[in-house]
Order: structure tokens, then sequence, then C-alpha cells
């Protein structure tokens, strides 16, 4: 990605937004995408990286493909990760679902669509935090050594043990894939699958100190900057479960869909302004002369192709989602609307030659259309 470089000029790139949205087509086909775009699984995000974490876009045994995990990375279907070193932390989200993964853990990505999770946990153990389930969706994660279906929103913990899979439901319900009544685990139990083929398990009560350090350790490291302390009684926990909900504490999820990845970052980095006619829009909190897509770099996705990854802790949603618009001279990021469906974009760009051996690019406005939406509109489903 070497002979790639940024539009330079603020004033060009307010000017170039509608102009050259159609060579980013031509542009983009360097560097396509890999899947057909009907076909295109949703993408969640690597909200936090602590320690050696290491990812992989290959399910395959392949040693070659492992790079460096970093935050606002997206991961998606055929990717996988894994925390190798002590204190190595990753959490991943997809909206108001997010996973923790604890040192030395391996998780894969499967399947992943507006009603279907499907991870693969294959050494290790995690945290689950499932804020929306949708009726009839499923949320599912494999071991080999039995599959486990959350059936509803709740905190969940999984551990690969000595051959055996443990669960441990601090809220909501679940169910092992196969088990029937037998392999159903309700709020303060925990269900230990005895052995490789799943065929024994064993069901009891969590002890509540367990269950206690269990989500008073994942809310201080999910919220640390508002977390009290509360939860370390696990009763306190199960009496007012939702207390740090983002979805209930923060603004920006009044003016964007609560499936997008990474809103509740926003209130703390930028505020929300009435701009003219694109109605409630988000500005960061940086100076005049910022510009988007400056700070970060790109990765070639397996799926989507050219794909921008943010250094700035709030880059997930504004760079894959929505549009920006330059107003009086300053960026506004501008989202699709809190009840409409959003739909995940590589980056909110169109491609500008340059040279002949390179190109920039410059922040697609409101109602102009992502090179996605362009292959769907014309029925091109492949480069």
């Amino acid at each position: 990605m070497r002979n790639i470089k940024l539009w330079p000029h603020g004033a060009l790139i307010a000017l170039g937004c509608a102009l050259v949205a159609g060579l980013g087509v031509a542009l983009y086909s360097r560097y396509g995408q890999n899947s057909e775009a009907a076909a295109l699984p949703d993408a969640a995000r690597i909200q936090k990286v602590d320690g050696q974490v290491a990812f992989n876009d290959n399910l395959t045994d392949d040693n070659s493909n492992w790079t460096a995990a970093a935050p606002n990375q997206p991961f998606s279907v055929g990717d996988r990760i894994y925390t190798g070193k002590i204190r190595a932390r990753r959490s991943p989200s997809a909206g108001r679902n997010f996973a923790r993964l604890d040192p030395n853990t391996a998780l894969d990505c499967v399947n992943l669509s507006d009603s279907r999770t499907q991870l693969a946990l294959r050494e290790g153990s995690a945290i689950f935090d499932v804020g929306d389930l949708p009726s009839g969706g499923l949320f599912e994660v494999g071991t080999p050594y039995g599959a486990v279906d959350f059936q509803e929103p709740g905190l969940y913990h999984m551990r690969l043990d000595n051959g055996n899979t443990i669960v441990s439901v601090l809220s909501g319900l679940a169910q092992v894939v196969g088990q029937g009544a037998g392999g159903r685990i309700s709020k303060g139990e925990m269900l230990t699958i005895l052995g490789a083929t799943a065929a024994e398990a064993a069901l009891s009560r969590i002890n509540n100190r367990d269950a206690g350090y269990l989500v008073d350790d994942y809310y201080r490291y999910q919220y640390p900057n508002v977390y009290d302390g509360r939860y370390a009684s696990y009763d306190a926990y199960v009496n007012d479960p939702y207390y740090y909900d983002p979805y209930r504490r923060y603004a920006s999820y009044q003016y964007v869909n609560y499936t997008i990845p990474g809103v509740n970052d926003l209130d703390n980095y930028g505020d929300w302004q009435q701009i003219g006619n694109y109605g409630y829009a988000w500005r960061p909190r940086v100076d005049t002369s910022w510009v988007p897509y400056q700070q970060g770099y790109w990765v070639n996705d397996n799926h989507y192709g050219l794909t921008w990854v943010s250094s700035e802790p709030w880059g997930y949603a504004p760079y894959h989602y929505g549009r920006w618009a330059n107003v009086n001279n300053q960026w506004y990021w501008v989202p699709e609307g809190v009840n409409t469906r959003p739909t995940y974009s590589p980056a909110l760009v169109a491609f500008v030659p340059l040279s002949q051996n390179q190109i920039g690019w410059v922040p697609l406005g409101p109602g102009t259309r992502t090179y996605r939406d362009i292959m769907m509109r014309t029925g091109n489903r492949t480069i």
C-alpha cells in the first residue's frame, strides 16, 4: 500500500466528493472485493487490544497469515484471533454484543449476519455480553466439545479446561446444542460438558463469589471510566444487570442505529449538532484543520478488499457507516438514521488517480453511493 497517499487539500476534498465517485469503481478493481456483493458478511470491530494479540484471516492451519491485531480493525467471517501472551486481552464488538477474550484464547468467526452470529472457541476462555438478540436470531459459540446457543440477551462465560467445556450463565439463558432439556442452563447456573463427545453434562449452581469476580472483572475492563465496582456483589448484578447498558447511557444511540459497533465511543470524543438539512451530525473534538481519513492505514480485507483502519479511538462507526459533510470548513459525520438498516462499507471514500502509480482518496458526502451500493444497483456481483 505504499503507492497510495491521501489527497492533501481539504477544499479539494469537499469539491471532489461528487465528481470522483464514479472513478472509485475502476480504482477499486485493483484492490477489489473477494466475495459476491450480495453475499458479503457483516463485520464486527476489534474494540480493544491489550498485550500481544494475533490476527489471521484464514481459518486453515496455515501459520503464514498471522499479523498483530489492532483496535478498530474489522473482524468478520473467516477471521481468527489469538491472545497468546500473559495479560493479553482482546475485545471484539458487534453493535450491542461484545466478547472479551482472556489470555491464551483462540476465537474464530464462522458466521456473522443480522440474525446469525456463530463463533468457535478453540481454546482458552471468554465472556460473551449479548445485549441484543433479534426474535428468531441465533448467537452460537462452538467448542471442540459441543456448541452452546445463547437464547436470551445476557452475560455468559465459557472456558475450555482439560477436555471439558464449562459454561456459566451469569444472566440470560443458554442451551447446549443437541442435549434437549438436559442441556439448558439458566441464570446463576454452570454446566460442565464432559469429554470430547459432549454426551454427558453436570449442572450446578454458580458460586456467588466466583460469579461476582467474573462480572466485576468484565465491567472494570469494559467500562473503566464509569464503572463503580457495584457488581463485585453478584446479587447487585442480578438485581440490576442493565445499569451500564450502553444503549441506555449514551446519547449517540438517539441518532445512530444500535446495531453499529462503536456508537458508545462517540459521546466520549465528540458532540452532536443540528447541521442544516443534514439533521443531527457528529463532530469529533479536534482542531479546525482536521480532515477525516488521515490518521490510520489501509488493509486488504479478505471479503471487502481495501479497508480503512483508523488509529483514532472513536474511528470505527464514522468510517464505515453514514457519510461525511464539510460545513463551514469543518467536517461532520452524518449517520444514516436511527431507524435505517445500516450497511457496512470498508471505507466511505472515492479514489482519485494522482499518477500512474499513485491514487488518493476523498470522503463521500451525503447522498453519494459507496462501491458496494454501485455493485448492488447494477447487478455486478464480482470483479
